[in-house]
């Protein structure tokens, strides 16, 4: 009998460990499949860059293929719920950006809640935004820009890639701190709003750097200030925002994240990789060519830092009755 009971006390304390291993060994083995990117916006645009870049590094050094899906459609609404109502396994992730934290507030009634729903894992990469008039235009700084603008009241017309985009937002804030009333004309995404401001239709743009960048180097705009803490490498002469009007930033930013309760193991793999891509040469060098700079943020970082966007927007919106059209 004592033979008997040592025999299954053997087993049992073999089957303990086995199973121990098992789940080592399943930690150790994310990802173990394809993983789903969900994007939500078409595919060329920098949101989309972002994620196939870091996409192909997180390929690279995972051993599995991160695979972008392009889901664009109401301002990313659409993406966040495909990915906020996945299995919270890993396999399914989303490209976050400021955009979610303007959408909680600028939309109501959303089938999902941003901070509450999402599960922020790594930050990617933070980029200003520059403030771009047409050369026609007789304004040759910000500072001009704003003293024309309270000259003239309702007269200057700022284009943007739509209602509640970052850049129509950017220019809300300006309007708010320095105290003018840019007009907002909306158009259907960044390079039609571009194309208003090369041909003179509207007099102010808000525009990324990679879409602007070239434009604004060749002189067929030019470029006032950068919205963002800094100047920018690529144009170090050019003067932020913020030293016309205090306290003024604003940049869009990118970063990955999952459904809420996506397993420490997933999070705890895909945030080591990306912040070994971040320190990268050449991924530093890509992200310089895109205008922007390295975010590396651990998860609560990230929280923090969706919590205090969401909170700064919210005020914008509100200030200016922002609603959707």
């Amino acid at each position: 009998m004592d033979s008997f009971r040592r025999d299954i006390l053997h087993l049992t304390t073999g089957a303990a460990a086995l199973l121990a291993l098992s789940r080592v060994a399943s930690a150790q083995a994310y990802p173990s499949r394809p993983v789903k990117w969900v994007v939500g916006y078409a595919p060329a645009g920098g949101n989309d860059i972002v994620a196939r870049l870091m996409g192909q590094w997180l390929s690279e050094r995972t051993g599995q293929p991160f695979i972008v899906e392009n889901r664009p459609g109401a301002a990313t609404n659409i993406a966040t719920e495909v990915v906020a109502n996945a299995p919270a396994d890993g396999y399914t992730l989303l490209l976050l950006g400021v955009a979610g934290a303007i959408n909680a507030t600028y939309y109501d009634n959303l089938s999902f809640n941003f901070i509450r729903d999402i599960q922020p894992i790594a930050g990617i990469m933070s980029i200003p935004l520059y403030v771009a008039v047409n050369p026609s235009f007789p304004i040759k700084t910000l500072a001009e820009l704003i003293a024309f603008a309270k000259a003239h009241p309702g007269k200057v017309n700022m284009g943007s890639a739509g209602i509640g985009s970052i850049g129509h937002l950017a220019g809300e804030l300006l309007n708010v701190m320095a105290g003018i009333d840019l007009v907002h004309v909306p158009y259907r995404g960044n390079g039609p709003a571009l194309q208003a401001l090369l041909s003179g239709e509207v007099q102010v743009v808000f525009p990324t750097p990679p879409s602007s960048i070239e434009f604004i180097r060749t002189g067929k705009l030019r470029g006032l200030a950068t919205t963002g803490a800094t100047r920018a490498q690529a144009l170090p002469d050019m003067p932020t925002v913020g030293e016309f009007v205090p306290g003024y930033e604003t940049s869009a930013w990118y970063g990955i994240g999952g459904p809420k309760g996506t397993p420490a193991d997933a999070v705890d793999r895909i945030g080591r990789e990306i912040n070994t891509g971040l320190a990268d040469p050449k991924m530093q060098a890509r992200f310089a060519d895109l205008g922007g700079a390295p975010m590396k943020l651990a998860p609560a970082e990230f929280s923090r830092l969706i919590a205090d966007e969401t909170e700064k927007w919210a005020k914008v919106i509100r200030k200016a009755n922002l609603k959707p059209a």
